[in-house]
């Protein structure tokens, strides 16, 4: 038993979040956030989001009410025109986390 405990001991958690653009029911961008970072499940989402917007040279989203219920009930949300502080060229900005570990 103490051999496996070892052995588990050393892998590193993944965390793998797909972030997608979408216009017209069609998939403009995407783009899958990976991480093994040792911090909160919060802290890699924002970290992720980050990233894509950086990427993509968006701002940020708002995260209203609405956005935080859906990602608690499914671990997934789309942040429409109403989330971003500047105009965007796409219909939605979906976040899914696909892996947790």
């Amino acid at each position: 038993m103490l051999a496996v405990w070892k052995y588990f001991r050393y892998i590193k958690a993944m965390f793998r979040m797909w972030i997608k653009q979408w216009k017209n029911n069609r998939l403009l961008k995407d783009m899958v956030y990976e991480t093994d970072e040792e911090t909160n499940r919060t802290a890699k989402i924002f970290k992720g989001i980050e990233e894509a917007c950086l990427k993509w040279d968006l701002a940020q989203p708002i995260w209203l009410d609405s956005n935080i219920r859906d990602f608690k009930e499914h671990a997934r949300c789309r942040f429409s025109a109403d989330n971003f502080s500047e105009s965007i060229e796409f219909d939605y900005l979906e976040i899914h986390v696909i892996e947790e570990a």
